[in-house]
């Protein structure tokens, strides 16, 4: 049996990147996933995935997965995506806060709309779905939460690196957001058996948003030196976080190929379903 065999994961932005790859790896090892992301149909080519062709590769795995399609942003969606993957699966032991949009634009011009839109998904969502979750997992006496965090969150140096004026300053307003609201629920519900964690690529990972962005212009040259962390990494990195002692590892703020590193882990398999 899988180390999630009988649990229920809830993975956000999962019609592609991170989210894709983390519920592949889960469904691998025995969990059954609600895939939730905004996008049922590929609407640019630079950007491919659907909900519904990450739930049928999980399936085509011999993997249990349900498509839920929800917009992070809109707080009608935030509210029912929790009581729609319990009633098609089961009460939620896993939640991954993986979703995110991100605009890079210096602050100066930034536009307002743009900014409530990221904090809407980025910070709000990532809240309010723990809230939803948490009654569940403290009355079994066990959960967890992982919040998918980024390098961003760590202030820049001053004076600043060449690429500091890239404009990810409210990418990174974001992620610092999320990364203490992480230690501190962790400290809120340590008592409850429920784990909650905050995990970021060691480095950049080539996923179809961090491509359109041209944040890895040389995705060949960057895994081959290091200057990039392949997809399987990052989510043997989150299988350790939600499958872990929630007593043990909790309120970390963590770098994917540190951690693998320091629990002697390797990437397993993303679609073969454990025995």
């Amino acid at each position: 049996m899988g180390v999630l065999a009988g649990r229920v994961a809830v993975v956000t932005g999962a019609s592609r990147g991170i989210g894709e790859y983390v519920a592949r790896r889960f469904a691998a090892e025995g969990a059954a996933v609600a895939v939730v992301a905004r996008t049922q149909e590929q609407a640019d080519e630079r950007l491919p995935g659907t909900i519904h062709q990450t739930v049928a590769t999980i399936r085509a795995a011999g993997g249990t997965a349900v498509p839920i399609r929800a917009d992070l942003s809109k707080p009608a969606d935030r509210a029912r995506i929790i009581d729609e993957a319990e009633r098609a699966l089961g009460p939620v032991d896993i939640l991954v806060n993986n979703a995110a949009v991100t605009f890079f634009m210096p602050v100066a011009d930034f536009p307002g709309r743009r900014y409530d839109l990221m904090f809407e998904v980025q910070v709000k969502a990532p809240f309010e779905l723990s809230q939803r979750v948490l009654p569940g997992m403290r009355e079994r006496g066990q959960g967890w939460i992982l919040n998918i965090s980024s390098v961003a969150a760590v202030h820049p140096a001053i004076p600043p690196e060449p690429d500091g004026g890239i404009g990810g300053t409210v990418y990174g307003m974001c992620k610092a957001a999320l990364e203490r609201f992480t230690t501190g629920l962790a400290a809120e519900v340590y008592a409850d058996g429920v784990a909650v964690n905050a995990l970021s690529p060691t480095r950049g990972v080539p996923t179809p948003g961090v491509l359109f962005h041209n944040l890895i212009p040389d995705v060949e040259a960057a895994l081959a030196s290091g200057a990039a962390e392949s997809p399987e990494m990052f989510a043997e990195a989150s299988l350790a976080l939600c499958s872990g002692d929630p007593a043990v590892l909790t309120g970390r703020v963590a770098f994917s190929r540190a951690l693998v590193a320091e629990l002697g882990r390797t990437p397993g398999p993303l679609d073969a379903p454990a025995a």
